[in-house]
C-alpha cells in the first residue's frame, strides 16, 4: 500500500471557524467537534509550536470521508500564510497511513520534502509535505493512534 492510497479527510483554513461552521451546518453539513487539543503531539517540527498549538481545528465525520476546519493562530505557520496570501480554501489533503514513521521515509525517498511533523509518543502523528507548488496542494500522511 501506497502512502497516497487512502484518503483521509480535506482541511480547509479560514478566518472564522464559528461562521464556517454554521455555513456547513445551514446546508446539512455536520455534525462537527473540537478537535482534541494539539498538546499531544510531544515531538513537533513546526515553524511556531505556539502558533501550531493555538490553532482551532473542527471535524466532521461524513460515512466516507472526514471535512476539517483549520482557524490558525497569527503567529507563524503555513496555514497563516495561506489565509493571508490565497484566502481561505483547502490547505491540506489527508492520507492516513499505518505507519508515520515508514510513510515518512519513503516519502523523502520518492522526492518529496517535509513541510511540518508532528509525533505522539506512540509513535503516531502527520506529516505535512512542501506539494503545494508542484502539486497546487499540500498533501499530509497521518496515523491514528488505535482505538482504546
Amino acid at each position: 500500500m501506497g502512502n497516497f492510497d487512502k484518503l483521509h479527510h480535506i482541511c480547509i483554513v479560514v478566518h472564522d471557524i464559528d461562521k464556517a461552521q454554521a455555513y456547513y451546518d445551514s446546508i446539512g453539513i455536520g455534525p462537527w467537534e473540537a478537535y482534541p487539543p494539539l498538546a499531544e503531539y510531544e515531538e513537533l517540527q513546526v515553524p511556531s509550536p505556539d502558533g501550531f498549538r493555538a490553532m482551532q481545528y473542527r471535524i466532521c465525520n461524513l460515512p466516507n470521508i472526514q471535512l476539517q476546519l483549520c482557524q490558525p493562530s497569527h503567529d507563524p505557520s503555513p496555514q497563516r500564510i495561506q489565509l493571508d496570501t490565497k484566502g481561505e480554501g483547502v490547505f491540506h489533503i489527508g492520507f492516513e497511513v499505518r505507519d508515520a514513521d515508514a510513510a515518512e521515509t519513503k516519502a523523502q525517498t520518492d522526492g518529496l520534502s517535509v513541510l511540518m511533523r508532528g509525533r505522539r509518543e506512540n509513535r503516531t502523528g502527520f506529516t505535512y509535505y512542501d506539494t503545494a507548488d508542484s502539486g497546487g496542494v499540500v498533501l499530509l500522511t497521518r496515523s491514528t493512534p488505535p482505538a482504546k
